[in-house]
């Protein structure tokens, strides 16, 4: 399904570059964010379906940012996806219990991108968000 909007964030422009042309070539709406601080901007403006999360963001990094979106009424029910290089052992353990609905590695694939974000959007316009991943 395309058409529901997604909001990337990640401090690496070649990255961000690279998932908004991605995602905008399968017509999903897609907003971009460098870090946290620019993240909450543009959700007080737009309501995604998804977030795609970069873990390590200058400031306040993502798990953090994440725990304070799961916490407000307002955001608590956007699925976020983490997007990490830092592939260590217990990341992803970690980024569940911060509340991320999903989890990545870098290199962002072009080929490989949609398909892992696609069971996470499954039904959301329609109300019936589907988990997957974590």
């Amino acid at each position: 399904m395309s058409g529901e909007t997604i909001l990337v964030v990640d401090d690496n422009t070649v990255n961000l570059k690279l998932a908004w042309a991605v995602l905008k070539k399968r017509n999903y709406e897609v907003y971009t964010a460098e870090d946290a601080i620019e993240a909450l901007a543009v959700l007080k403006t737009i309501q995604p379906d998804l977030i795609l999360m970069d873990i390590q963001l200058p400031g306040m990094d993502g798990l953090e940012l994440t725990r304070l979106l799961k916490s407000q009424p307002a955001t608590r029910d956007i699925i976020i996806v983490a997007l990490t290089a830092y592939a260590m052992k217990g990341d992803e353990q970690k980024a569940k219990e911060a509340g991320c609905d999903g989890y990545i590695t870098k290199p962002i694939s072009a080929r490989t991108l949609i398909q892992s974000l696609s069971p996470f959007l499954v039904g959301t316009k329609s109300g019936t968000q589907q988990s997957s991943g974590l």
